[in-house]
């Protein structure tokens, strides 16, 4: 693994603050150097509509752009409501698009859930993955990474509130990036 490989953060929260933006800094924090991160932000990101297609909106282009400059995707997504936030589902749309030349197609992938409860976003992380499946885009099956708690996980700061978290999230780099540096054609 000596090249370095770019991975584009799409995150499911718009919220500033958000647990979801907290766990993603932490694990890109703890990633291994074979890897370099750019977030993608979603939330000027216009709503899907076909119509549209013939003469993109700008921001379509620009995600388009950074997403297609991008080696991998890591998503890391809240659960609302037992699925994914709108947002990202609708990311995941623009990205998908024009049918079979989208930029999202074929990139490998890793998913982050996250929920202040127990459960660690088990829906939220299943439903993303059905989306991912129908692009092609490998995803990483092992570790996976549901964060229940999340609230409690990672501070304001930044910092990863336990030495188990901490583990989890470095042990998910290290296999995220084995899987991102694999041949995938």
């Amino acid at each position: 693994m000596s090249s370095v490989k770019k991975v584009g953060v799409l995150i499911g929260s718009l919220r500033k603050g958000s647990f979801s933006r907290r766990v993603a800094n932490a694990a890109i924090a703890l990633a291994p150097e074979s890897l370099s991160f750019t977030i993608i932000e979603l939330g000027g990101l216009s709503f899907f509509n076909q119509d549209l297609e013939a003469t993109p909106p700008a921001d379509w282009v620009s995600f388009r752009d950074a997403v297609k400059a991008c080696d991998a995707i890591l998503f890391v997504t809240p659960e609302y409501n037992r699925s994914i936030p709108g947002v990202l589902k609708n990311a995941v749309d623009v990205g998908s698009r024009p049918y079979g030349q989208g930029v999202l197609i074929g990139k490998p992938a890793a998913v982050i859930s996250t929920s202040i409860g127990a459960v660690g976003g088990f829906g939220s992380n299943h439903h993303l993955r059905q989306c991912l499946s129908f692009l092609n885009m490998p995803t990483l099956g092992q570790p996976e990474m549901y964060l229940g708690n999340s609230a409690q996980l990672v501070d304001e700061e930044g910092e990863v509130t336990s030495e188990g978290t901490r583990d989890y999230l470095t042990n998910f780099g290290k296999a995220f990036a084995t899987w991102v540096h694999k041949p995938w054609g």
